[in-house]
């Protein structure tokens, strides 16, 4: 039977799963309602469940066959500290937190592809499905990694995607190489001399300071860095001061980097800490850099990457499969299971109307007419994957 036609019976159960966990949002490492709703539908389709992967992640593990050859995908399962402002009947039952990403879309698709792979049972092999906790903020992949993830589910290659409401619906957007940089903060303390603000001569004025590495740091990609070399440096946030006959003590800056080659990831630091440093002492001050690096980037492998454009190009039509011109600059905690194994990331379009709210808005709402889409293309790789001999 055709894959999308078997999964017919399963949309509606889909669309609730989807909005029951779009009801209920929780945190990266705290799904723990989250998890329990997945594992129950893992165990009703006959998967073997394992938890407790980054406290709250978990595996389902099938076979069928005598090949010795697996397969995993992974969906990501938190949600963000975000109000929600749809208004839907739906909505977040949780003031402050919402799904305002589409994970909630994601681990419905991928339940729907486990219900149609365990039942169709058309593979030869090990299907592994991650639902991945914390890819938002504290990097639940890496967690997973570290705590064995693949020593204990072995698999020959990993895949995710993402929606995106900003690409046509229904396209299959993918890119060999680098598709999502990688992420830093820095957090640059002033250290001033404060005082009245009718006396600036007797202080040492920390907000005159930040002001002046706020706009040298703006150098650093058009004078430091190659031009065909992706990268970003943002100042998100800049507070000193709290009236305006008051000159503070110190102010904080905070900036967000983001960039993809390894050797520019460090020269953009130490740009960044230089430049916060003697900008500050020229003005007779001190200023102190908090560099955290968070994501890597994430790396497509060629092989994987050529299976999923073909396989996009039968499932979905050639003018429904696009290759990248360029990377995303936002981050994805898949790159670390990228880096243990091969495999590929990419985008699924979901744009359904110019109306249609980005990522991270309060107002997002995952378009469900993907849920079908998502788990037959799931079902297919796995089945083209493991196809028996």
């Amino acid at each position: 039977m055709n894959i999308r036609a078997s999964l017919t019976n399963a949309i509606p159960e889909l669309v609730a799963i989807r909005h029951d966990l779009h009801a209920h949002p929780e945190l990266g490492l705290e799904e723990v309602r989250t998890s329990d709703v997945i594992a129950r539908h893992l165990e009703s389709y006959g998967y073997k469940v394992t938890r407790g992967l980054a406290k709250t992640g978990l595996v389902a593990t099938l076979s069928n066959g005598t090949s010795r050859k697996s397969i995993g995908i992974r969906a990501d399962i938190d949600a963000l500290p975000i109000f929600e402002e749809t208004g839907l009947p739906y909505a977040s039952k949780t003031p402050g937190l919402m799904h305002a990403c589409g994970h909630d879309g994601h681990t419905a698709m991928l339940l729907g592809a486990a219900r149609a792979i365990a039942e169709r049972k058309n593979f030869d092999g090990t299907v592994h499905l991650i639902f991945q906790p914390a890819e938002e903020n504290f990097g639940g992949a890496k967690i997973m990694v570290e705590e064995g993830l693949f020593d204990r589910f072995p698999c020959d290659a990993v895949f995710a995607l993402h929606n995106e409401p900003g690409l046509p619906f229904g396209q299959f957007a993918l890119r060999e190489g680098p598709i999502m940089a990688a992420v830093d903060e820095a957090r640059i303390t002033v250290n001033g001399r404060g005082g009245h603000g009718a006396e600036p001569q007797e202080t040492a004025d920390p907000i005159v300071t930040g002001a002046s590495i706020i706009m040298a740091l703006q150098s650093i990609v058009s004078r430091n860095i190659h031009p065909l070399d992706p990268t970003v440096v943002t100042v998100g946030s800049f507070h000193g001061g709290s009236a305006s006959n008051i000159i503070p003590e110190r102010a904080e800056i905070v900036v967000g980097i983001r960039s993809f080659d390894p050797g520019v990831r460090d020269e953009l630091e130490r740009r960044i800490r230089l430049i916060a440093e003697r900008q500050a002492e020229s003005y007779a001050m001190t200023a102190t850099v908090d560099y955290r690096r968070s994501y890597d980037a994430t790396i497509n492998h060629k092989a994987e990457t050529d299976l999923l454009r073909d396989l996009a190009t039968r499932f979905a039509g050639a003018d429904k499969v696009v290759d990248l011109p360029r990377p995303f600059m936002g981050s994805e905690d898949f790159a670390y299971m990228l880096k243990e194994r091969p495999g590929s990331y990419f985008f699924l379009g979901a744009k359904a109307s110019d109306q249609a709210k980005p990522l991270h808005h309060p107002g997002f709402n995952f378009n469900d007419d993907l849920l079908p889409i998502g788990a037959a293309f799931w079902t297919e790789l796995t089945e083209s994957y493991l196809r028996p001999v």
